[in-house]
This record gives C-alpha cells, sequence and structure tokens, in this order.
C-alpha cells in the first residue's frame, strides 16, 4: 500500500514537472516578445511624451505651465492604456483586452459626464489663458462680477471687486461673457467730467 502511493506520488509530481516544463516552453516566446515589446512601448512614449511636450511647451508660455503638464499627463494615460492592451493581446488575452477597452469606454463616458463642468471649466481655462486680451490686471466685467483679474487658473478665475474682496469664478461662466474695460479710457472719462 505504501509503495503503490509513493508511486502515485512520484508519477503525480513527474507528470506535474513535465506538463509545467511543456507551459514553459509554449509561453517562452510570449514572455519574451512581451518585455522586447514593453521596452519598446516605453522608449517610444517617453519619446512620443518628450515630443508633446516640447510642441505644447512652444505653444504656451512659461506662466501657462499647468496646461503643458495637463496635456502630456493625458497624452501618457492614453499611451499607456494602448500599450497595456497591446500587450494584452500579445500574450494572447484577446478577449480581456477587448473587454478592458470596451469596459473602460463606458467608464470613461460616466466619468466624462460626471465631470462635464470641470471638463467645461478646463477648456475655457485653456482658452482664456491663451487669450491676449484677458490678463490678470485687467478691469473686466463677467456675469456675476466687475473687477479687476487677480489670477487666472485652469479651472477658475479670481477678481478683485470694487470693495476688494476677492471673487472666484467658474471659467465656463467667464468664458460666456465678458467685456474688458480700458482703464485709461474710464480714467479720461471721469477726469472730463471733474471739469
Amino acid at each position: 500500500m505504501l509503495q503503490s502511493l509513493t508511486g502515485f506520488l512520484v508519477e503525480t509530481l513527474r507528470e506535474t514537472v513535465a506538463e509545467f516544463g511543456t507551459a514553459v516552453q509554449d509561453a517562452a516566446p510570449k514572455v519574451l516578445t512581451a518585455v522586447v515589446f514593453l521596452a519598446l512601448a516605453y522608449v517610444g512614449i517617453k519619446a512620443i511624451l518628450f515630443v508633446v511636450r516640447g510642441v505644447l511647451d512652444g505653444l504656451y508660455p512659461e506662466e501657462q505651465d499647468l496646461v503643458v503638464e495637463l496635456g502630456v499627463a493625458v497624452a501618457g494615460v492614453f499611451l499607456w492604456f494602448g500599450a497595456a492592451l497591446a500587450l494584452l493581446n500579445i500574450v494572447g488575452m484577446t478577449e480581456i483586452a477587448a473587454s478592458l477597452g470596451t469596459a473602460t469606454g463606458f467608464i470613461a463616458l460616466g466619468v466624462s459626464y460626471a465631470l462635464s463642468n470641470m471638463i467645461a471649466d478646463t477648456v475655457a481655462g485653456v482658452y482664456l489663458l491663451r487669450d491676449p486680451d484677458f490678463n490678470p490686471g485687467d478691469r473686466v466685467k463677467s456675469d456675476p462680477v466687475t473687477g479687476t483679474v487677480s489670477s487666472i487658473e485652469l479651472r477658475k478665475t479670481r477678481f478683485e471687486n470694487d470693495e476688494g474682496d476677492t471673487v472666484v469664478v467658474a471659467n465656463r461662466d467667464v468664458e460666456k461673457k465678458w467685456t474688458k474695460y480700458d482703464v485709461n479710457v474710464a480714467e479720461d472719462a471721469s477726469a472730463a467730467d471733474a471739469t
């Protein structure tokens, strides 16, 4: 009885090692291909992000570095996600890659809907930051406030109103309609009224 149990264990161990060896031999080319792909993807993505950063640095002045960082981060997320899906295809997990791509699309749709106001603020902020007529120090009338622009950020703009209070307004509200007052014309008009 002991001999048959020992024989059974030895045979089971031998079969397990043989199956494991066969599985390793079958998987070795895929693993090697995956490692080479990851190395190439890393170098390629770093090069693409370097180019994207250079292009965005050329488009935006230094004080708008936040826009550049946002653009590079978004590009990086998309590139790495694409590389991950390609890697799953390389190692033979095509169905998982397809499911993951589809699920991510639905999740992104839901997140974008939930964050639509933040996205609208960010897009409007990029336009305001690029607008040569809208700068800190300008006297501006926007829907909820009239005052001097203190700072323009990616999602909000800060104004100092006539009472000296700081008013924070979402960029989507500012971008809808704003009017810039020419300070020199206003000073000339008040000087003419005084005489």
